[in-house]
C-alpha cells in the first residue's frame, strides 16, 4: 500500500544530508486549504461563494465585499477540539488536543451613497478590507502502537548498508546512521540488522503536529447597479509547521533470538517549515432576481519561499549499553530552501435569497492537484548525483503520479427566528485528492450556528465537526533486494487512522 500522508517517513530523513521533507504529502498539506474564519460562515458551512457580507467571503470570492452598506470590525477566537484513532497490527490507539487559535480579525470600510447620490451614482457602494483570515490548521495528535515479527525499521539501514557499502562512513545517510547507532553489524560478509524482529518486537510511534496557514488580506469590491458585484483579493499567506515524531522498538518478553543483547531504539525528529506565499482572488456576483443569485470566484496558485529545518537524533540500548547521537554531535543539520506552487483553484456558486426567512446557499469547488509543483535551486545537492533541476523534477512526476483532481462541495442555510435571531446550520465534502491505489482522504464537515444582530452590533456563535480518514506506513518501504537477513521481505506495516476535528468560533463585530 503506497501513501503520502506523512510528511516524513520515520527513517527517510537520514538518506541525504539535505532537509527530505519536501514531498507529495507535504505539498497537499500547503494546497488543502478551507477557511476557518467567521463564526457566521462556519455555522452554514462556508458556502460562501455568492452570499458575501461577511469577512471570511473576502477568500472565497471578494465580489461578496459588494453586499456591504456599512462598514465593521470583526473578531473570531475558536477552540479547536480534535481525536484520533488509529488502528496497527491489530492493536487500537486513541489521542486527543485542545488549542484556541484566532480564525480572523479585520476591518471592512464602506462607502455607499444615500438618498439622491445613491440614485444618481451607478456604483451603488465600494468596500475596502484589511485583516486575516485562517486557511489551514495542522493541530493534531495521533500515535500508534503494535507487536511485530515480520519487519523492522532498521532494515533500512541494512539494506543501505549492503547496496551501498561506502555509506557506511557517510554522514547522514541510513547506512552511517545504523551503523553508529549499532542498529547494524557486519558479523560475515553482510551487514545485518541487530533487532531480532523475528522473535517478536514492540513498535510505536507518537507524532504531534502544530502550525497553520494565516492568510493577511486586502481587498476591493463594489457593487453595480444592485445586479453585478466585483471584487479582487490579494492574499499574502504565512505558513508555519512543526511535526515532532518518536518512533520505538523494542525487544519483547520472551525473544529468545537476541545474539546482540539488542534492548530498544528510538528515532526522534523534528521537522519546522516556515514560508511566504502571495496569491490573487478575483470574482464575481450576479443577482438574476431579487431572489437569485450566482456567483464565480478564481484564486492564482499561491507561490511561497519555503524554508525547512530538521533535528533529529537516535537512542539505541543493549544490555547494559545506551548509544545516542543527533544533529549535536554525529549527524549533520539538514536545511533548504526551495519554492513551492499550489494549484489553481476555481469556485462555482448559487444562492436562493428569502429577506423575511433568511437563505440557502451553496458552493463547488474544483482543484487540480496533481498541478502542484516544487522548485529548486543551485545548492541543492543530491547524494543520487543528480541536478537540483532532475530533483525536482522526479519529485513533480511523484506528485502527478500521486493526485489527482478533486470536487468540493459546500451547502449551508441560514434561516431569521425573529429580527435580530437566527439559525444555521450546513454541510461540506471535500472529495480524494489521491489516486487509485493510494490512500484515500475525503473529508465530511456538518456544521451549526446561532446569531445576534442589531443595527451596531453583531454575535455568532458556530461549530463545525470534520472527520477523515488515512493511512499511514510506520516507515519506508524497503529494499529487500539487498536485506541480508532471514525472514524478510514482508510489507512495512500500516496504521490506519481516523481523525475528528471540532472547531467552536465566537465572532464578535461592531458597524459603523
Amino acid at each position: 500500500m503506497k501513501n503520502w500522508r506523512s510528511l516524513l517517513a520515520i527513517v527517510a530523513v537520514a538518506v541525504t544530508t539535505k532537509a527530505a521533507a519536501q514531498d507529495p504529502a507535504e505539498a497537499y498539506n500547503l494546497s488543502n486549504t478551507t477557511v476557518q474564519g467567521t463564526a457566521r460562515s462556519i455555522g452554514f458551512g462556508g458556502a460562501l461563494g455568492s452570499i458575501g457580507g461577511d469577512f471570511s467571503a473576502i477568500s472565497v470570492n471578494p465580489a461578496g465585499l459588494g453586499v456591504y452598506r456599512s462598514s465593521e470590525l470583526s473578531f473570531t477566537p475558536s477552540l479547536k477540539i480534535n481525536s484520533s484513532s488509529s488502528v496497527f497490527q491489530g492493536e487500537t490507539s486513541n489521542d486527543n488536543n485542545a488549542r484556541i487559535t484566532i480564525n480572523n480579525f479585520g476591518i471592512v470600510l464602506t462607502e455607499a451613497p444615500k438618498g439622491k447620490r445613491y440614485e444618481r451614482r451607478s456604483w451603488k457602494a465600494v468596500s475596502f478590507a484589511l485583516g486575516m483570515n485562517r486557511i489551514a490548521d495542522f493541530n493534531h495528535d495521533y500515535n500508534y502502537q503494535g507487536n511485530n515479527n515480520t519487519s523492522s525499521a532498521s532494515l533500512a539501514f541494512e539494506a543501505d548498508a549492503n547496496h551501498y557499502p561506502g555509506n557506511v562512513s557517510t554522514p547522514g545517510t541510513l547506512a552511517y546512521t545504523g551503523y553508529n547507532a549499532y542498529l547494524i553489524n557486519i558479523p560475515l560478509n553482510n551487514y545485518y540488522t541487530a533487532v531480532p524482529f523475528a522473535g517478536g518486537i514492540r513498535q510505536t510511534n507518537a507524532i504531534q503536529e502544530r502550525g497553520g496557514i494565516s492568510e493577511y488580506l486586502m481587498s476591493l469590491g463594489g457593487n453595480y447597479r444592485e445586479k453585478l458585484l466585483l471584487g479582487a483579493t490579494i492574499g499574502i499567506d504565512n505558513m508555519n509547521y512543526t511535526r515532532s515524531s518518536n518512533y520505538t522498538e523494542s525487544i519483547l518478553a520472551g525473544n529468545t533470538y537476541n545474539p546482540q543483547n539488542f534492548q530498544s531504539f528510538t528515532y526522534n525528529n523534528q521537522l519546522n517549515i516556515t514560508g511566504i506565499g502571495a496569491n490573487l482572488k478575483i470574482g464575481a456576483i450576479y443577482k438574476i432576481t431579487d431572489f437569485l443569485r450566482i456567483g464565480a470566484a478564481l484564486h492564482t496558485p499561491t507561490i511561497y519561499g519555503m524554508h525547512e529545518y530538521t533535528d533529529y537524533g537516535i537512542i539505541s540500548k543493549e544490555s547494559g549499553l545506551t548509544h545516542s547521537f543527533s544533529t549535536a554531535n554525529l549527524l549533520p543539520v539538514q536545511a533548504a530552501d526551495y519554492t513551492f506552487i499550489s494549484p489553481l483553484k476555481s469556485v462555482l456558486s448559487a444562492s436562493v435569497i428569502i429577506k423575511k426567512w433568511g437563505f440557502i446557499t451553496a458552493d463547488y469547488e474544483y482543484v487540480d492537484y496533481s498541478s502542484m509543483k516544487y522548485y529548486y535551486t543551485t545548492g541543492y545537492d543530491s547524494t543520487r548525483g543528480l541536478s537540483y533541476q532532475q530533483e525536482a523534477n522526479e519529485m513533480n512526476q511523484r506528485i502527478k503520479g500521486a493526485y489527482q483532481s478533486a470536487s468540493n462541495l459546500r451547502i449551508g442555510a441560514e434561516i431569521k427566528l425573529t429580527k435580530y435571531f437566527m439559525v444555521r446550520g450546513g454541510f461540506g465534502y471535500y472529495g480524494n485528492p489521491y489516486k487509485a491505489g493510494y490512500t484515500s482522504m475525503e473529508r465530511m464537515d456538518i456544521s451549526a450556528g446561532v446569531g445576534f444582530r442589531s443595527k451596531n452590533f453583531f454575535a455568532d456563535l458556530g461549530m463545525v465537526n470534520s472527520s477523515y480518514k488515512f493511512s499511514e506506513q510506520a516507515y519506508n518501504d524497503i529494499d529487500y533486494a539487498h536485506v541480508a537477513t532471514a525472514n524478510t521481505g514482508a510489507a512495512s506495516p500500516v496504521a490506519d487512522v481516523k481523525y475528528t476535528m471540532n472547531n467552536i468560533a465566537l465572532t464578535l463585530g461592531v458597524k459603523f
